[in-house]
């Protein structure tokens, strides 16, 4: 573990990781960067400049789905930009990312009565025959559910009606739900959609396979429609849906992970990384997730130039590919920055949307988190001081799993998942207010961590 040289005569020195915490008071990080900080925060609170730049990304270009060519022209008008704000080192790098294609798809419910089911085929799915899938709908409310009743699931469609109650409990069923269908003879996997509320909107995201059991299609309907095929089923009515889905996968396509820096000026060879996913759904714009990620971390540095602010280590954005159905951008990074990553101080993921800030969850050493706890209270004027238990992110996993610190963005998460992986995710739904009050959180953190004489201990 690296010693921290506390800042100031008022630093206490470091005796162990337990007891910093414990002998380090706030005031001292503050009279050092306090005034750094308010500069900071000053310029990213004096216009909607952020906001901005990810509506014209969003407007511009559209849903960016991994292999599309709306992707990589994004990606093209990034590197112009952060070229044309003075940033350094600005670049591509390039990862071969997975394409697969929606085409078209439908659902309809065809008994008790007609209706369009407004759906979602889940990435990664396979289509369904050329004239589609017609069968009987059964209704299971979890995969205990399911194998209980595994004998009435052959040839029918399953649907799993489960209300969210958290993303993490109720991913699974979108993630494996087509596994465990097909593992009891179902012909088509269909979900709730995941998410807490919604206007007869479908959510799509990711699914998996496994080789042990048949490949199945698998889609998403309104929550409001799975309820209403399960009221039919309480009350012993036959209900039967038809699906049609063109899903395929096409041969991987080239991509890039795209970075921009402002270069150390004491210790480059140090890095504090950070940014968001440039990838999107092939629904709506991918403003909130993750447009919103990339951009105000691209913004925070370019204030930094801005303001004439080098701190003495590097800070690295990275708008990384193919986080929403592969991760490759991730695992491509950790590969080419191998040999780096024993100076890679710390790594920043925005991911949860650019709402209202709250902080930084954060994974590491208990003498790194007395530090960034201190760099948090910089940020209360912006209600973004707390320092929650742990942090990361997919995009940062590869590099956390080989020792590097991380860091997860907080924001209000009351409106996240209303919009998630659907066609409502467009800048509308963000406020421009918030969007800089989140720049003034990655520009101060990310600054402060990359300036201080010692760099955080493992």
């Amino acid at each position: 573990m690296t010693p921290f040289r506390l800042l100031g005569l008022g630093f206490l020195a470091l005796v162990s990781g337990r007891t910093l915490a414990a002998q380090v008071a706030p005031a001292p990080m503050a009279a050092a960067y306090r005034q750094v900080a308010d500069r900071l925060i000053d310029a990213a609170l004096a216009d909607s400049a952020a906001w901005n730049r990810i509506a014209e990304l969003t407007d511009r270009f559209g849903h960016r789905l991994s292999g599309s060519a709306a992707l990589e022209q994004a990606h093209d008008w990034i590197l112009t930009q952060m070229r044309a704000d003075g940033l350094d080192n600005v670049r591509g790098e390039p990862v071969m990312v997975p394409h697969w294609v929606r085409g078209q798809e439908s659902a309809e419910m065809v008994q008790p009565r007609f209706g369009k089911l407004p759906m979602l085929g889940l990435g990664g799915s396979i289509g369904t025959p050329p004239g589609g899938i017609t069968a009987e709908v059964l209704v299971v409310t979890s995969f205990d559910d399911l194998k209980a009743r595994a004998a009435e699931a052959r040839g029918r469609i399953v649907l799993f009606d489960v209300p969210f109650t958290n993303y993490g409990a109720t991913v699974q069923y979108r993630g494996r739900g087509a596994i465990e269908a097909a593992r009891v003879g179902a012909v088509a996997s269909m979900i709730r959609s995941v998410g807490p509320f919604g206007m007869r909107t479908p959510h799509t995201g990711g699914m998996g396979y496994d080789p042990a059991v048949p490949r199945i299609p698998a889609f998403a309907i309104t929550a409001e429609d799975a309820a209403m095929i399960h009221r039919f089923q309480r009350r012993g009515e036959r209900v039967v849906v038809t699906v049609s889905m063109e899903a395929r996968f096409l041969p991987d396509a080239p991509s890039r992970n795209v970075i921009g820096e402002i270069v150390g000026r004491e210790r480059p060879e140090e890095i504090v990384v950070m940014g968001g996913h440039t990838d999107s759904w092939d629904v709506g714009t991918g403003a909130m997730d993750d447009a919103g990620g990339v951009v105000i971390a691209w913004e925070a540095i370019r204030l930094m130039k801005k303001l004439g602010l080098t701190p003495r280590r590097t800070i690295r954005v990275v708008g990384w590919t193919n986080e929403e159905n592969g991760g490759r951008g991730a695992t491509a990074y950790r590969d080419a920055h191998r040999d780096q990553l024993a100076n890679h101080v710390l790594a920043i993921e925005s991911d949860g949307g650019v709402f209202r800030p709250e902080g930084f969850g954060f994974t590491g050493s208990p003498a790194a988190r007395a530090i960034v706890t201190q760099i948090g209270a910089l940020l209360e004027r912006v209600g973004a001081s707390a320092i929650g238990p742990s942090g990361g992110g997919a995009d940062i996993g590869p590099i956390m799993a080989l020792g590097v610190p991380g860091m997860g963005h907080l924001v209000d998460g009351t409106r996240y998942f209303w919009y998630h992986h659907t066609e409502s995710d467009n800048v509308d739904k963000l406020d421009p207010r918030e969007v800089a009050m989140n720049v003034a959180a990655m520009a101060v953190m990310a600054y402060v961590v990359a300036d201080l004489p010692e760099r955080l201990p493992r």
